[in-house]
């Protein structure tokens, strides 16, 4: 019994130890650029510079889209799908990983009848979700590599998001939670929304809850 315990308790350490590594090696990539201009405990509004998006829109509950989403960037980003990759050099360059991965609603599933109740978060609806990777800082339109026909490049302008920022896994209940508090915040403080909410998540799956890095970001006038 000795033995099994002290190799579940190995088996722990092992996990801990690669999800501490996964989390410093998250913190040390680069970031969307952007200025604090209001912050209040958790909540800040920012003033974000331009970037570059690579993004996927994908169809159905939202972890499962943004899973979805996540894969098709990846094998972007990381060379496994581009077109013209084996006939041209820089087709098949690598793209570094930037934080966070963002993540929108794009367009709500029309209303259906029946209504099935599951228990299941709003956040966690069916619907057009958009996965979005930040392109490093270093490329243009012109110098990024060619995307497949389901990823799109596009260039974000700058803009002014108020955002919240919390722990934990990020499920569609914590989304929920946070967005509402956000908004209420922004009400307090007579900011006014000038689109939907935006989820951003700043780090990898084996990182452990407690040190996760998530947030909620609302464009603001």
């Amino acid at each position: 019994m000795k033995k099994r315990t002290w190799i579940a308790a190995g088996l722990a350490i092992a996990v801990l130890g690669g999800g501490a590594v996964a989390w410093a090696q998250y913190r040390n990539i680069e970031k969307p650029a952007f200025e604090v201009v209001a912050q209040s405990e958790d909540f800040e509004v920012r003033e974000y510079a331009p970037m570059i998006v690579a993004e996927v829109t994908h169809t159905g509950p939202r972890s499962e889209a943004l899973n979805n989403g996540f894969r098709r960037l990846a094998a972007y980003i990381f060379a496994q799908d581009r077109p013209g990759a084996e006939a041209n050099a820089k087709q098949g360059e690598e793209i570094a990983m930037t934080s966070p991965v963002l993540l929108d609603q794009t367009q709500e599933i029309a209303m259906t009848s029946p209504v099935m109740q599951d228990g299941a978060s709003d956040r966690d609806a069916d619907g057009a979700w958009r996965t979005r990777f930040v392109m490093p800082s270093q490329y243009t339109l012109e110098t990024l590599p060619q995307t497949p026909e389901d990823i799109t490049l596009t260039e974000v302008p700058g803009r002014r998001m108020a955002a919240v920022r919390f722990s934990g896994s990020g499920t569609s209940s914590d989304l929920e939670r946070e967005e509402a508090r956000l908004r209420s915040w922004m009400a307090e403080n007579s900011l006014e929304a000038t689109g939907p909410a935006e989820y951003a998540f700043y780090d990898a799956p084996m990182v452990p809850s407690p040190l996760r890095r998530n947030e909620v970001m609302i464009p603001v006038g």
